[in-house]
């Protein structure tokens, strides 16, 4: 397999899992088992190709919480956005202080995974009953912050279900509404991800971007954008009816094969 399509396909993999309550970074970790490692750049670039097919997606919300910032219910949005995303990024920067890396054994991602979707099953029996909230709070917005923080230290465990399922717990039960605000917040923290890496490739003389494979990534990055966005707009019908428990299968299933194969 050319390098050209290994990394068309892991630009695929990158754009349906990273809003899928999958975990695109297990996925990733996978894929990369049978095709071959890339950087921490070039995974954290093409998670920022599947951000931008959301920015898309939600360019008018983005855009009257920029310009009809002084309304009072856009400025209480804003603020909480930004206070879930100093969260994370301040949990993250301490995550990376302590070393906390990729693993590169596939056993603690199926872990993840088959916990993860148990988890998912036991919250969405959890909140069967509960009505319909949209209300963001800032105990929603805290706990997002966390959740993403959660999902940064375990592989497996998904950025957007971390997200979606930590703003259910905390009282905005409407689905929709939660993976809007999940999703609004993965914005600047993926971009002050790829920021940090880049940075941090400066720091050491450039050599990393030197050798990177420019001309792969950018495939790896446009196919992960526009498969992303379709996977979103996809997702966002689909959880207006469904619960996400068919996601809580998925990763259970999955989970376990990978574990049965390691062994």
């Amino acid at each position: 397999m050319n390098d050209t399509l290994e990394n068309l396909i892991l630009g695929l993999v990158e754009g349906v899992t990273e809003f899928l309550p999958v975990s695109s970074t297990g996925h990733l970790l996978i894929a990369e088992h049978w095709l071959g490692s890339r950087s921490e750049l070039f995974t954290v670039t093409i998670q920022v190709g599947a951000i931008l097919g959301v920015v898309v997606i939600y360019w008018q919300r983005l855009l009257d919480l920029a310009l009809r910032f002084r309304l009072a219910a856009n400025r209480d949005y804003a603020y909480k956005l930004l206070g879930s995303f100093l969260i994370t990024a301040v949990g993250g920067f301490l995550a990376k202080q302590f070393g906390v890396q990729l693993p590169e054994s596939i056993v603690p991602v199926s872990w993840a995974l088959l916990v993860g979707g148990v988890l998912i099953l036991v919250i969405e029996r959890l909140l069967a009953s509960a009505a319909p909230n949209e209300a963001l709070t800032w105990r929603v917005a805290i706990w997002v912050g966390i959740g993403q923080i959660v999902a940064a230290v375990f592989p497996g465990t998904s950025r957007s279900a971390a997200a979606i399922f930590a703003a259910m717990l905390a009282g905005q039960t409407s689905r929709p509404a939660a993976a809007e605000f999940a999703f609004l917040v993965g914005i600047p923290t993926m971009f002050a991800a790829a920021g940090y890496e880049f940075l941090k490739l400066l720091a050491h003389g450039g050599a990393g971007l030197a050798r990177e494979d420019w001309g792969g990534l950018a495939v790896a990055f446009v196919a992960s954008a526009v498969v992303a966005f379709a996977s979103v707009k996809w997702l966002l019908v689909y959880i207006r009816s469904h619960r996400f428990t068919i996601f809580a299968w998925y990763r259970i299933a999955l989970g376990a094969a990978l574990l049965v194969f390691a062994r």
